[in-house]
């Protein structure tokens, strides 16, 4: 605990030393807990951003809105435009290096329109987060944005817990990344699927899955992914059932279960070895 205390305080004083900055905020745990440091830390002189685009799943926009109010951080909301550009829309592995980039881009535009081109731009970029591929680590590091809880060694499993000691209600929330995460790599990313993909997870999510992924491969395919301790519940006959008639509805011409139960990124099998170990130094050389 001790240690975490000197992270925490490190944290607050990186913050300090920037006199002013502007936080990427998604309201998951690790940009609520860099907008809550720079609220301590800078009071009117933080402002948190949240892009606003197709990719945003339900939901997600109205909690950040409630989780800056709670902080006590001014809130900006900016339309990306990420869906006009191929680059993104088309899905290479690097679909996120794309993403990242326009919003620190529309960011910046918005910084210079109201005469606040000096706040440095600051993202929820972990420790953790270094040695996992994460191809939006370049665009930050391009666009010269900084990640505090990194630079300050905090952990996924760290960052919690300060979320919780300082009473964030996302403390707990799982992982959220964009929806345009579970579209297969090379496959289109498209409004449409976007919107199945949401409706597939909120349905799902209705039911009692807390932690669910729908993947959408090629042929209009979900491959659905739950922890596996809910794998048995989601095949009793009458679950099972509404599922598959609910996803079929919304568009899915095959809904399938993957047994290996939910985890974090597993369309990266896709992704070649050795962009993989690409992305994984580039993150590796992030301030």
């Amino acid at each position: 605990m001790a240690e975490l205390t000197t992270k925490r305080e490190q944290l607050l004083e990186t913050l300090r030393a920037l006199k002013t900055c502007v936080v990427a905020f998604s309201a998951g745990v690790d940009s609520a807990v860099v907008a809550k440091a720079a609220a301590l830390a800078l009071g009117d002189g933080a402002l948190a951003v949240t892009g606003v685009s197709p990719s945003l799943a339900e939901g997600e926009l109205e909690q950040a809105r409630d989780v800056a109010r709670r902080i006590g951080i001014r809130h900006q909301e900016i339309a990306t435009d990420e869906m006009s550009q191929p680059q993104y829309t088309s899905n290479a592995a690097d679909r996120c290096y794309h993403c990242k980039t326009e919003l620190y881009r529309q960011i910046q535009q918005w910084q210079r329109q109201h005469q606040l081109p000096d706040a440095v731009i600051v993202n929820g970029a972990n420790a953790d987060d270094l040695s996992d591929y994460r191809p939006g680590t370049r665009a930050a590091t391009e666009q010269a944005v900084r990640s505090p809880l990194a630079e300050c060694g905090l952990t996924k499993d760290e960052v919690r817990v300060l979320a919780r000691s300082w009473d964030l209600p996302v403390w707990d929330k799982p992982a959220t990344p964009c929806l345009s995460s579970r579209i297969a790599y090379g496959e289109e990313v498209t409004v449409e699927r976007l919107a199945m993909v949401d409706r597939a997870e909120q349905r799902l999510r209705g039911l009692g899955f807390g932690t669910v992924r729908v993947r959408f491969h090629s042929g209009d395919v979900a491959r659905i992914e739950v922890p596996v301790a809910d794998l048995s519940r989601l095949l009793a006959a009458d679950v099972r059932a509404e599922v598959v008639t609910t996803l079929q509805n919304l568009g899915f011409k095959f809904v399938t279960l993957d047994l290996l139960g939910f985890r974090s990124g597993s369309l990266n099998v896709l992704v070649p070895v050795e962009q993989l170990a690409a992305g994984r130094a580039s993150g590796a050389a992030a301030p």
